[in-house]
């Protein structure tokens, strides 16, 4: 039989039904319980030396024989007695082996934590007696019953998490299987279900929806040495108290098949994390930045008097650049050379990004898929994708309602 981990308890008790069997040996033994006769030995012996017995000891003797009594009648029922006695504990240890090479079979490669012992005894009530089961299983018999009782509730819950599932199917999918146990949460919140955040991340779990993971990185941030210092102006906070006033920006690469990159520059709002520019190039000139940088300023009409932020990358610290924010009238802002958490919430965001679109692929295979792809991901993240930073709600609806706010105190 191939090597496998057996639990501690199941040891022990395959040690104790061998101390405990007068005349059985170990191929016997390890015969009804399916096991290897080494394996056995190796048990029995380690058990012997933890309980200080030298190895070589035999076990506990049989009783020895009555003294003959005069009597003859009497010696004969004496040993009556003792064969009914034999008999007795010979149905007991024999119903106890066949219990457990069973529960070898039945719990064999799986986890006892998932596959109850009340599951075996239940299912094998009709063979042994319940007492018997939880006697060898070492488990309490009313906490049996206890089990039993609830199995109509169980099969209840068992039931709507099936049906739970299916809702967050629907919801996983059309977040392109991006969405987590919170997002879920708040969309299917907003549906008009009442359901708590761990059980659906309990439900995603057992049925296996899960998110992707973003595997490799490539450099983009490199700084030009020649070009002029810029204050930190953030200071790690990525927050802002209304649009408009904090912008932050950087670069990622876009994986194509062959080796290729495209490369991706974006500008974010600090008050709701909306994406207000972005461009792509198959180059990380300082036009992809400036670019990006146009197009927030189209989108929000105007960048008069904001704060941009960014790494230390060359494109952002250029001259072109540089004039280019001088003239949008936008106040320039750096973090610390070689320090990405100066810059976390833009990393954050390109991260997800990629886990989302990339889908645990390598690529995204050739320039017009990536591009297409890209677009769709990033107008849906400002329209529909939610996020955590706003309370679970897309940053155009985070923005709205700011807005309605203000005007709501204004009136």
């Amino acid at each position: 039989m191939a090597l496998k981990d057996y639990s501690d308890e199941f040891k022990a008790d395959a040690v104790a039904l061998y101390e405990s069997t007068p005349g059985a040996t170990y191929k016997s033994i390890a015969a009804d319980l399916g096991i290897n006769r080494a394996t056995l030995r190796e048990w029995v012996l380690r058990d012997r030396e933890r309980r200080g017995v030298p190895a070589a000891a035999a076990r506990p003797p049989a009783q020895p024989a009555a003294v003959a009594s005069a009597d003859p009648d009497e010696r004969v029922r004496r040993l009556e007695a003792r064969v009914a006695e034999l008999e007795a504990s010979e149905r007991k240890l024999a119903t106890e082996r066949d219990i457990l090479r069973k529960a070898a079979k039945y719990f064999g490669g799986r986890d006892e934590l998932v596959i109850s012992r009340f599951q075996f005894v239940d299912d094998h009530r009709a063979t042994y007696e319940v007492k018997r089961l939880c006697q060898v299983l070492d488990v309490n018999r009313s906490s049996y019953y206890k089990w039993l009782a609830g199995a109509e509730a169980r099969t209840a819950r068992k039931r709507e998490d099936m049906v739970l599932a299916e809702q967050i199917r629907q919801v996983h999918g059309e977040s392109g299987g991006a969405y987590g146990s919170p997002r879920v949460t708040a969309e299917l919140r907003e549906k008009g279900h009442v359901v708590n955040e761990k059980r659906v991340a309990r439900v995603m779990r057992m049925f296996a929806i899960t998110g992707i993971r973003l595997r490799r990185r490539v450099r983009t941030t490199v700084p030009d040495p020649a070009t002029s210092p810029v204050d930190d102006l953030f200071q790690r906070d990525f927050t802002a108290v209304e649009p408009g006033l904090k912008y932050m920006g950087d670069i990622t690469y876009l994986p194509l098949q062959g080796g290729k990159f495209l490369y991706l520059a974006t500008v974010l709002d600090c008050f709701s994390r909306k994406i207000v520019g972005w461009s792509i190039a198959d180059h990380m000139r300082t036009d992809l930045v400036a670019d990006a940088l146009r197009m927030a300023a189209g989108t929000r009409g105007s960048l008069d008097r904001a704060v941009f932020h960014s790494d230390h990358g060359a494109q952002y610290g250029s001259r072109a650049y540089a004039d280019l924010c001088d003239q949008l009238k936008v106040t320039r802002s750096m973090g610390a050379v070689g320090t990405s958490a100066d810059n976390a919430a833009c990393e954050s965001f390109h991260a997800s990004l990629k886990r989302e679109t990339l889908q645990g692929g390598p690529d995204y295979g050739d320039a017009t898929t990536c591009r297409r792809t890209v677009f769709a991901w990033l107008t849906r993240y400002n329209t529909r994708r939610r996020h955590s930073t706003n309370g679970h709600i897309s940053p155009d609806e985070y923005e709205r309602r700011h807005h309605t706010a203000k005007l709501t105190l204004a009136a």
